[in-house]
């Protein structure tokens, strides 16, 4: 655990709080997911797992982390824009018209509309590994160090696209890439397990030759530790399958399969700020 781990726990609370509120001003996007990979994100950008620097988001020595399910967008521009990377008062510009700040990010050379940060386009779910695994084939022909993270969901699993990228990482033993699958067994119509299950996806991954750790996606000790651990891996592809609850922190959202893409009305979003507000006060003492 970083010694600061205080001020990276304190972000955290920010983070949900401030993508709740893009969500809740544009009256769409969506918070199950997002509140459940709040402290993954946390930990990579603020907690500096990333090799990274907000002043030089072009840094040609700088980890490369690319978002698969985009949706959950409002906590990657929540976390860049806590991080320095853009103005939080940007924020409030999710999802309008003429916004860089799409509801799925988007790669572009247009410097109108690049956001900071954003290595990916996404949208279509299944997309990101193979944007990822071209990215890490590049870097190791190119003799280069950096490490690539792909930020996946578990429904994406159930995309044909993503066993032909497992293949391939495996096939050219992409030691540079990191995945991190959100394993909340919630999708849009419902749970994953009853729309498609994917059976043991841990042994499936490990039949595949990857070296797979499992993960609390809301323990900072943990998420540290696994992030460590697949870093300083040199001889296999990683998988993090990382547990989360959907909605963590906001009691009527959490495990409700309803809030995958869902937003708040007034009172709601209220309750949601005043529970976030009190869960941080506690967690301090």
């Amino acid at each position: 655990m970083p010694a600061n781990y205080q001020s990276i726990s304190k972000a955290a609370w920010q983070i949900r709080r401030d993508l709740l509120t893009m969500i809740y001003e544009a009256q769409s996007g969506h918070p199950a997911s997002s509140l459940g990979m709040t402290d993954i994100f946390t930990a990579l950008f603020i907690g500096k797992i990333l090799r990274h620097d907000p002043k030089r988001p072009e840094w040609d020595k700088r980890d490369y982390f690319f978002l698969s399910n985009g949706h959950i967008s409002p906590v990657f521009y929540a976390t860049l824009a806590r991080d320095g990377y853009f103005p939080k008062e940007e924020l409030k510009t999710f999802r309008q018209i003429n916004s860089r700040l799409q509801g799925h990010p988007h790669f572009t050379f247009d410097l109108r509309y690049k956001v900071p940060g954003v290595e990916n386009s996404s949208g279509p779910l299944g997309q990101g590994l193979s944007q990822a695994a071209g990215m890490a084939v590049a870097l190791k022909m190119d003799k280069k160090k950096n490490k690539v993270f792909c930020m996946m969901s578990d429904g994406e699993q159930q995309e044909g696209q993503i066993w032909e990228a497992y293949q391939f990482i495996i096939h050219h033993q992409l030691n540079n890439l990191i995945g991190i699958i959100d394993c909340n067994n919630i999708q849009i119509s419902g749970s994953v397990d009853k729309t498609l299950s994917l059976g043991n996806l841990k042994l499936k991954l490990l039949s595949f030759g990857f070296k797979v750790l499992e993960m609390n996606a809301h323990d900072f000790v943990d998420i540290f530790a696994k992030l460590e651990l697949a870093k300083n891996e040199t001889h296999k592809p990683i998988m993090i399958m990382a547990k989360s609850v959907p909605g963590k922190g906001v009691s009527f959202m959490e495990n409700d399969y309803k809030w995958h893409g869902k937003a708040p009305n007034e009172s709601e979003y209220n309750q949601a700020i005043n529970e976030l507000n009190l869960k941080e006060k506690a967690s301090e003492q």
